[in-house]
């Protein structure tokens, strides 16, 4: 993996020659006389709720106000270690919005730093359960369609939904948004998955009686790590038909590689967001790794209709899958905190934690 050398990132951000640590801090002296924050790790959350679990066991006790943040959440929380952490606000506006300003703004340097997209999601039962924390590989855009109302369908087609300029539900669209499926980097992906799978993760007396509903594992199992695929949609689309035509659509786009497991709302503008500041020279996208813990089945359980467990249900999940988003996202962040030497100049062939001296 290639990375920009000490001096092309002095030369993006503009630094003055002899500029360096100043008073011992992490934070550098731009020619124009701004400081800048150098980041190892900056954590994107789409929610308050989000980022408790991250401003508190990191201990992320400093802020920097930047300037196109929501106003909800303004500013970054910060440690001594270099970890930043981010809170954008919920939708594809939002996330767009505040992580262009984000990749853009002067205060930062995020030339080697790594992205870690974690937030909560709806799960598909056969794939995961509540409280899973699920490594993507692919962002799918599940929102990026055509749809035709149920009730005036083809009688041939069994959904509404088909690729824009395509003829039929099966047929792969030209992707002429150039946003509807993204490949996330297989090194990070790997060194994720390798280092979260130990983790212990949460769990809700709630949550494990409301499993017991399913016959089919892993619904019925307790939480685990695992790798799968994610779509994104504004729409909070929910049911057994919904899922299946994202099972479908995430293997149109992928080719056949892609699984689905997980819905949300924001990846591929966030990922798409971070692109622009990558073709700008601020960043790199192949330090991105996108994690999402399941609060929710995104269908009914046998029996139990549509909108009862989208709207009527209390499933447990929504406590377990905040504190899984540190529980399995963690072990990560605190590898390359605790081995910059090595992960600055790309993801390690075999990454470990390094003990706290």
């Amino acid at each position: 993996m290639q990375r920009r050398s000490i001096s092309s990132r002095a030369l993006v951000l503009g630094l003055a020659v002899g500029a360096g640590w100043l008073d011992g801090s992490s934070v550098t002296q731009a020619a124009t006389g701004n400081v800048v924050r150098p980041v190892k790790v900056l954590i994107i959350s789409m929610f308050g709720p989000e980022s408790e679990p991250w401003i508190d066991g990191l201990g992320l006790d400093q802020e920097i106000v930047v300037p196109g943040l929501s106003a909800d959440y303004p500013a970054l929380h910060c440690n001594a270690d270099d970890v930043c952490q981010v809170t954008t606000g919920m939708g594809h506006a939002n996330v767009a919005a505040s992580i262009t300003a984000v990749a853009f703004s002067e205060k930062l340097d995020l030339t080697e730093s790594y992205f870690l997209i974690a937030g909560i999601s709806g799960i598909d039962p056969t794939q995961g359960t509540l409280g899973s924390a699920a490594w993507a590989r692919y962002l799918i855009d599940f929102g990026i369609q055509w749809e035709i109302d149920g009730r005036e369908l083809p009688p041939e087609w069994s959904t509404g939904y088909l690729g824009i300029n395509t003829r039929s539900p099966t047929e792969k669209p030209p992707l002429d948004y150039r946003t509807e499926v993204f490949q996330l980097n297989e090194e990070l992906l790997q060194a994720a998955l390798a280092l979260s799978r130990p983790a212990l993760l949460s769990d809700s007396p709630e949550a494990i009686a409301y499993r017991a509903h399913w016959d089919i594992a892993p619904a019925n199992q307790p939480p685990s790590v695992v790798q799968c695929d994610t779509a994104a949609g504004d729409t909070w689309w929910h049911g057994a038909l919904l899922e299946k035509r994202a099972q479908e659509w995430t293997q149109i786009l992928t080719d056949g590689l892609g699984t689905y497991c997980t819905t949300q709302q924001e990846d591929n503008s966030t990922f798409e967001a971070l692109r622009r500041g990558e073709s700008a020279g601020k960043l790199s996208t192949s330090r991105v790794a996108v994690l999402r813990t399941a609060s929710n089945f995104d269908r009914p359980y046998p029996g139990q209709s549509a909108y009862d467990s989208l709207a009527s249900s209390i499933s447990g999940g929504f406590v377990p899958s905040l504190q899984n988003l540190f529980n399995a996202g963690g072990p990560l962040v605190r590898a390359i905190v605790s081995d910059w030497a090595a992960w600055r100049e790309g993801v390690p062939a075999n990454p470990s934690v390094n003990p706290v001296e």
